[in-house]
């Protein structure tokens, strides 16, 4: 752990490599990398990753799996002002309806007799686990939370939330708490408001399985890079014709809600709905609707995607997936495990041991698949670990080295993300002057407590005994 003032690439390269340096490492020798979505990490040119791809070219960059992927497509969501302004306005309405415990049984009590009505009229069904009274969810900006179930319960409680404001802006007690309930009644009334809450609960809709899949602190990774592929593909189905089907919705949906459906062929003005006195910016309201906030919000989702998940790292991690020896080896395959060494690891490999290669792998296979040592074998780093314990990695030389470089790939799982979970727990402002190794060391007892507390005191104070004697030793002579 090292702390940074300055988070350029420039900097945070030489900071690694002072790193590397003190535990005696060749830089040239790395063949993975991994960070977070930051913009001077993963940048093709000038970002960190391409910095030290320059110094070498087969340290290949893998997105870290652990880091929120939900965050990272919202904030790229949010580049695009309307959808900002959408999300200031969510966070905004949730505030004020559950801003006090009046509130939120009033909430409840709106929520309750819309449920009667509409089983009166028979538009729900009575059932087990139905037509469940809730509360309003805020839009939370952290690792584990979900922006995706807090517009689903908005529009599930869109009516109750209403009356709610609307009761606040007639018998508030005070201005500010009338103003408050018109701003949030008015914000839920507004016909972009409520498009760019469907189109983001479509969005994030699809995007959720991914970034929940992500989240797992075992990761099948050939899984989770169909996954990827999958949700790039979904995302882009709605361009083809997604608008027609969102807008049938949409104008179903504001409808029966009584919200004021606008005319798509008026001119689109950057104040209201209405004619523009701008004549620059004399587009119709469906070419705003439409183009700058409908295929912009997709353009975007899918940018960010293909940022993080490269078509050169999704091929080798798939490629990868191929020494996995979970099921007796099912996905073990000579001819991909070849490719990946010829593509991705030519180096390190010689010309003779490239021919040998895949005889090695066959004679291992078989050996494999009939020997009891590697029964019920689920990772790569549990084969690994038991070449070792075998003796095999001396037979099986080649294979053990593309085992090593392999798990050099730095595919975190949500473990890492639970790690700067805790220490946004453990350093705090109330403890702001902790050191370094002070931190790292309470991260350790934290982060590994399951571990932790099958340690007793009694070895603990043991340990602590023996330091002492150690040191009484040292003074006297």
């Amino acid at each position: 752990m090292a702390h940074v003032k300055d988070t350029t690439a420039l900097t945070l390269k030489k900071k690694v490599c002072d790193i590397l340096s003190r535990h005696k490492l060749d830089v040239s020798n790395l063949r993975g990398q991994g960070y977070d979505g930051a913009s001077n990490m993963r940048g093709e040119w000038n970002g960190l990753q391409a910095l030290f791809m320059k110094d070498c070219p087969y340290a290949y960059y893998v997105h870290c799996f652990a880091h929120r992927l939900q965050l990272a497509l919202v904030t790229a969501s949010r580049e695009i002002t309307p959808v900002n302004e959408f999300f200031e306005k969510l966070t905004f309405v949730v505030n004020v309806v559950c801003s006090s415990p009046k509130r939120h049984d009033e909430l409840q009590e709106a929520q309750l007799r819309e449920i009667e009505h509409l089983l009166e009229i028979d538009e729900i069904i009575i059932g087990k686990g139905q037509n469940q009274i809730g509360t309003l969810k805020r839009e939370a900006s952290t690792r584990w939370g979900s922006h995706f179930n807090s517009i689903c319960i908005l529009m599930n409680m869109y009516e109750a939330a209403c009356r709610v404001l609307t009761t606040l802006s007639e018998e508030g007690g005070n201005y500010n708490t009338r103003g408050d309930g018109h701003s949030g009644y008015n914000h839920l009334k507004r016909f972009d408001f409520i498009l760019i809450m469907h189109l983001m609960k479509e969005i994030m809709g699809i995007t959720d399985v991914l970034c929940q899949a992500l989240q797992q602190q075992t990761q099948d990774v050939v899984n989770a890079m169909n996954l990827v592929r999958l949700t790039k593909s979904l995302i882009q189905e709605p361009r083809e014709n997604g608008w027609d089907k969102l807008y049938v919705n949409l104008i179903s949906y504001c409808v029966r809600h009584d919200i004021e459906i606008p005319d798509l062929d008026d001119t689109h003005s950057p104040t209201r709905y209405g004619r523009s006195r701008l004549l620059k910016n004399k587009v119709t309201l469906e070419h705003y609707f439409k183009v700058e906030i409908f295929y912009a919000i997709i353009n975007q989702q899918l940018q960010e995607l293909n940022n993080r998940f490269s078509e050169q790292a999704m091929k080798l991690l798939t490629l990868s997936g191929a020494l996995n020896p979970k099921g007796n080896f099912k996905a073990f395959d000579v001819d991909t495990i070849c490719t990946l060494v010829e593509k991705y690891y030519p180096l390190d490999f010689n010309e003779q041991e490239k021919i040998t290669l895949p005889y090695q792998l066959r004679h291992f296979v078989v050996d494999a698949r009939q020997s009891l040592d590697f029964k019920n074998l689920s990772t790569i780093q549990n084969l690994c670990s038991c070449l070792v314990a075998t003796d095999r990695n001396k037979i099986y030389f080649l294979i053990d080295r593309l085992l090593c470089l392999v798990m050099n790939l730095p595919v975190s799982t949500a473990t890492t993300e639970r790690s700067f979970s805790a220490m946004k727990i453990i350093k705090t402002k109330l403890r702001n002057k902790m050191k370094g190794q002070f931190l790292a060391d309470s991260m350790t007892v934290f982060i590994e407590r399951e571990i932790s507390a099958s340690i007793s005191s009694d070895c603990i104070i043991d340990d602590f005994m023996s330091l002492d004697t150690r040191r009484v030793l040292f003074y006297g002579m």
